[in-house]
């Protein structure tokens, strides 16, 4: 995401934060919000929020430590008013609210970031952004390697040969380098996955890779070891030739930080969104 959309955004609802009087517990009315989020009507939205009271309702949480439902009163422009349902929402609300949101929504991908770093700092909502876009990354590689394992195995190929085959599809890859000499060039330890420490662009080739060979795997009917392995190399020299002609060597692209530290951080930050609760009164 670009680095002044974030700021953009970040403006957004930094406008719309409200402290509770006496404390340091940010909150947001989800009215308020709503729109910011890239949502126009309230039905949709409320889905959104449905969804994350289902989440907290099945943990150990309080809910109204989160959500505090309230009326606000609204003009109908001839001098008359209405209620309408509102919400005050913690951070944690927010984050919850962006996690149930539509992903395709750019806003909805800020929000999720936005509202999980406790200090409004855009290197770290810059941080995370590239984190999840990451995590989105690993998650479609590791879904194109099990339907590959799948598809080999019901073509006469055991787990051993499937090792080979994705071994010989990272040498194409890595111009020449075995997956074990990249843990070795990156100094990564040998009983950790090598996806753990690649940036978002070398997963997403190695993706691309995999998924064009599922499709002529499953399109021309291959069968065997033998096929499968030229298929899957066939591809990765494909997407490496792409690559070197925008002058990128995946090989030489430095590494990521390990994304199990990442993930452990991120579940860290979440606890600590659950401590800033609501005051049992209420603040409308």
């Amino acid at each position: 995401m670009e680095q002044n959309k974030i700021q953009q955004f970040m403006q957004n609802f930094d406008h719309l934060l409200k402290i509770v009087p006496n404390t340091d517990i940010e909150y947001w009315y989800a009215r308020d919000i709503m729109p910011i989020l890239g949502y126009q009507r309230w039905e949709n939205f409320h889905r959104a929020i449905e969804r994350s009271l289902n989440s907290i309702d099945s943990s150990d949480i309080e809910i109204s430590n989160h959500f505090r439902e309230v009326t606000k009163m609204v003009s109908l422009g001839s001098g008359a008013e209405r209620p309408i349902q509102d919400y005050m929402l913690t951070r944690y609300a927010c984050y919850l609210i962006a996690m149930n949101g539509d992903p395709k929504k750019e806003e909805i991908a800020f929000a999720q970031s936005y509202f999980a770093v406790q200090t409004r700092k855009q290197e770290l909502i810059s941080e995370r952004i590239s984190f999840i876009e990451r995590s989105k990354a690993r998650n479609r590689l590791k879904e194109s390697e099990k339907r590959l394992s799948q598809n080999i195995y019901e073509r006469g190929v055991d787990d051993k040969g499937f090792g080979r085959i994705r071994s010989k599809g990272d040498k194409a890859l890595f111009g020449g380098i075995s997956t074990k000499g990249m843990k070795e060039r990156l100094g990564i330890k040998e009983n950790r996955p090598l996806a753990d420490f690649l940036p978002t662009l070398t997963i997403a080739a190695k993706n691309l890779a995999t998924e064009m060979t599922n499709y002529n795997v499953e399109q021309n009917n291959l069968f065997g070891e033998k096929d499968i392995t030229s298929e899957h190399v066939q591809n990765n020299t494909t997407i490496r030739n792409m690559l070197n002609e925008r002058g990128i060597q995946p090989e030489n692209l430095p590494p990521s930080e390990d994304y199990k530290k990442i993930e452990r951080r991120t579940k860290t930050q979440e606890k600590a969104l659950q401590q800033k609760k609501l005051p049992n009164k209420n603040l409308y």
